[in-house]
């Protein structure tokens, strides 16, 4: 049974959903819930489920990446994850953090990679006239968001869209999405995995 560590930032909704995929037959389960923010939504979700938990905040780090890291790898490398999904975790890692799990890192990015890396890909995407978008899971690399793809998932872009709207729409694709892919990655396929809407169920 392979190990998951999950790292979040926020409220965790792309967590809850990797957690609950994780049942039954499937080749994998959680063994951590790990975030840069104490307060985090997430981890209160995580605890109630059982699912050990753990907070690193990068605040009294300041600029200190590497510190931050340092602390952040203590209970990841305590968990032993064989696999680190990034969930909503909104901190850059450094290319030294990574290479550590190289290959063993995935990530969700809200856009149709490799176009709008980075943030406000939903105000991008609109403000260029996209007709499509999506989410994307990769493999984690230095270069960010250039990592190996592993999946995409498509959503029409509508007249009255505004950032929002489309950011809700492509929320549940990711919901999809990012369950989908580790289950084939844990079994090491890496043959893309891909998804149109309406999402099936």
């Amino acid at each position: 049974m392979k190990r998951v560590a999950i790292l979040l930032s926020g409220g965790g909704s792309n967590m809850a959903c990797l957690v609950h995929s994780m049942t039954g037959d499937h080749p994998a389960r959680p063994c951590l819930v790990l975030s840069n923010d104490p307060e985090a939504g997430g981890l209160k979700r995580a605890r109630d489920w059982g699912i050990e938990t753990a907070a690193v905040d990068h605040r009294p780090f300041g600029k200190d990446r590497a510190a931050f890291e340092a602390a952040l790898s203590e209970p990841l490398r305590a968990a032993r994850p064989d696999v680190i999904c990034l969930a909503g975790f909104m901190r850059i890692l450094t290319a030294d953090f990574i290479a550590e799990w190289k290959g063993r890192m995935l990530n969700i990015h809200p856009s149709l990679l490799p176009k709008y890396r980075g943030l406000h890909t939903h105000a991008r995407a609109l403000d260029a006239g996209e007709t499509e978008a999506g989410c994307t899971v990769h493999e984690v690399i230095p270069d960010l968001d250039a990592g190996p793809i592993l999946g995409q998932a498509r959503v029409p872009v509508m007249q009255d869209d505004d950032p929002a709207t489309l950011a809700a729409r492509v929320l549940t694709m990711e919901h999809r999405l990012y369950p989908a892919v580790l289950h084939s990655f844990v079994l090491d396929d890496r043959s893309p995995v891909s998804m149109d809407w309406p999402p099936q169920d």
